[in-house]
């Protein structure tokens, strides 16, 4: 328990430290502008993952870095996990903006990374955050909690890791949803990670996926794609629970 509050704290504390400044910038409370801060928010997205490096070194040194990096490998996996993983979530994606659109909606059925920060982010943050999340605070939540629980909890800690990225993309309005976005999110992170023994390769492409289709990019000016691949999400997280049991009784890995 002691490491699973070590992680949460480091991940937490360095996150906010490095991000209060832009938001607090934002607001008119220090000078200067938003943008003048931004390289230091932006290395708040390191968190997870400088968090889990030191605490797997202090604990057995570079052999604790090596099996934290090396967890579950290509080759351990059936091949065909790996664009299932990282197509998931588009594809979820693309059949609630088919239900929308047959509803009488008229939303985009993809959001491609159009910009060079939303490319940036489909290459970084999944390693920035996958080693940290399901690498490492995953496996040991496991260990206390039933599977879906852990996910749950660990779904909690994620929601509120992303809070200054909310303020600072002018989307804390819809922080409700958003939050719900990543409890069911995490629940889909564990099955894979569940159903691939444990591959941080599949967690990495899944998370890959969510930003090679980010519905997130219509926000501020439009809320329904997010929210189309919100529900999307909880639908998908729902059915895995209900359907795949067999996935939530192996022992964690």
């Amino acid at each position: 328990m002691k490491s699973l509050v070590r992680f949460f704290t480091l991940t937490l504390g360095f996150t906010f430290a490095t991000q209060l400044p832009a938001v607090l910038a934002m607001y008119g409370v220090i000078d200067g502008p938003v943008s003048a801060y931004a390289p230091l928010a932006g290395l708040g997205g390191l968190g997870p993952l400088l968090a889990a490096l030191w605490l797997s070194r202090r604990r057995a040194g570079g052999d604790g870095v090596g099996a934290l990096l090396r967890k579950k490998g290509p080759g351990r996996v059936g091949l065909g996990w790996y664009p299932l993983a990282l197509l998931l979530s588009p594809a979820l994606y693309v059949v609630g903006a088919l239900a929308a659109n047959l509803a009488g909606a008229d939303i985009p059925w993809f959001f491609p990374p159009e910009a060079a920060p939303h490319v940036a982010g489909m290459v970084i943050m999944p390693i920035a955050e996958e080693p940290g999340w399901r690498g490492f605070a995953l496996p040991r939540l496991e260990r206390r909690l039933a599977a879906v629980p852990a996910a749950l909890a660990l779904g909690v800690v994620w929601a509120a890791w992303h809070t200054m990225m909310f303020i600072l993309q002018g989307t804390v309005s819809h922080f409700p949803v958003m939050a719900l976005h990543l409890l069911a999110g995490s629940v889909l992170f564990s099955w894979v990670y569940r159903r691939t023994a444990g591959s941080l390769l599949c967690a990495v492409l899944f998370h890959a996926g969510a930003h090679l289709c980010n519905p997130l990019h219509a926000l501020p000016g439009s809320a329904l794609p997010f929210y189309v691949i919100a529900g999307a999400t909880c639908v998908a997280a729902i059915a895995v629970v209900a359907l795949d049991r067999e996935a939530w009784r192996q022992p964690p890995f």
